[in-house]
């Protein structure tokens, strides 16, 4: 049975609709349910792009083309040696996203985006620097997944949203989104990360709607704190001047009570700002006696900021502080920097060659 979602959430696209709905949808069409089906299995097995590209329906049909499918178009491609694919895809309204394709010899992650642009300012990232264009709908969220598998031709194994946005500023489209790739692709709704740098009050909120609407809440809550303290979170972040420390790791604890799932917090290493022994002990006493996981990212640079990269011995020294202290923690392998790995920056490099 097809999920009752809030009336906010317009159907624009055939993509993202169960196959309930695209039974409904034919009928409503005049057409047989079936045709329905044969919709479904072609937008998600085979990946239609085009109304003709669906064989198996009238041609008088495919002719009409009575709704939109919900497909992007592909605006720039970027491989890096380590085969890390990163996509800039267009919007029907005439704007851009990125999506990135990882790939290790046993997984393919996608890395997609809940909104153009983010509002969350955050000084370490490009994204940031342009400010919130508009939320992205579920079509095209799972259009992303579709997009990355058909360049790559492999599937997807695990979806993050860490790209552009604030995902729990999107959260009911994040969470269709979810459904749609668990229900209509199959995926494991345990290989799914939605990362935030923390909104108030909708941590909880988040659970309860996933529980409403899902009917579980089994993806991975990656919560961004990449500072020790709170004075140097709100220079890296500045609407964590809205969102004090303590209430944030609060509302965490009480998402974990919700959901029954640990918290991955994660933490961007800077070189020579967050990334002493020191700073590792304040993060560890911030974390101790939590259901959680620390997850250490070396940053990226970007043109706009002066941050360094840390050395290989601080991000080794951090981590050791952490295990020390019982903290369960993992460094993320970096991927993709000899082609600009940090989010937004391709996007900002085509808008300054046009603008050019």
């Amino acid at each position: 049975m097809a999920r009752p979602w809030p009336a906010g959430l317009a159907l624009s696209a055939l993509l993202g609709q169960s196959r309930a709905q695209l039974e409904a949808w034919a009928v409503d069409q005049g057409l047989p349910a079936f045709r329905g089906r044969q919709l479904h299995d072609w937008l998600y097995a085979k990946g239609a792009r085009r109304w003709h590209d669906i064989t198996v329906l009238p041609a008088a049909l495919r002719d009409q083309e009575p709704a939109p499918l919900g497909r992007s178009a592909e605006l720039h491609r970027s491989v890096a040696r380590d085969g890390t694919t990163k996509l800039l895809l267009a919007t029907d309204d005439g704007l851009s996203l990125e999506t990135v394709g990882i790939p290790t010899r046993d997984r393919l992650t996608v890395c997609v985006s809940s909104q153009v642009g983010c509002p969350m300012a955050c000084r370490f990232c490009a994204t940031g620097k342009e400010g919130l264009q508009r939320s992205l709908q579920a079509h095209e969220i799972v259009d992303q997944v579709l997009t990355v598998r058909e360049v790559m031709d492999r599937r997807p194994s695990h979806v993050v949203f860490m790209g552009m946005g604030e995902p729990l500023l999107n959260s009911e489209n994040v969470l269709a989104a979810i459904d749609c790739l668990s229900r209509d692709l199959g995926m494991a709704m345990r290989q799914i990360t939605v990362s935030t740098v923390g909104v108030p009050n909708t941590l909880p909120r988040l659970a309860e709607l996933a529980l409403e609407r899902l009917g579980r809440c089994q993806f991975t809550l990656a919560v961004s704190l990449h500072a020790p303290d709170q004075d140097l979170r709100e220079e890296l972040i500045p609407t964590a001047r809205a969102y004090p420390y303590e209430q944030l790791l609060e509302d965490c604890r009480h998402y974990l009570e919700l959901s029954g799932r640990r918290v991955s917090f994660e933490y961007i290493l800077l070189g020579g700002l967050n990334d002493s022994p020191r700073q590792a002990e304040a993060l560890a006493e911030k974390v101790r006696g939590f259901q959680s996981h620390v997850n250490l990212i070396p940053y990226n640079p970007i043109e706009e900021e002066a941050f360094q990269r840390p050395a290989p011995g601080q991000v080794e020294a951090f981590a050791a502080t952490l295990k020390r202290r019982g903290v369960a923690v993992s460094v993320r392998a970096s991927r993709g920097l000899d082609q600009d790995a940090a989010c937004g920056q391709l996007r900002r490099q085509r808008q300054d060659r046009v603008q050019g």
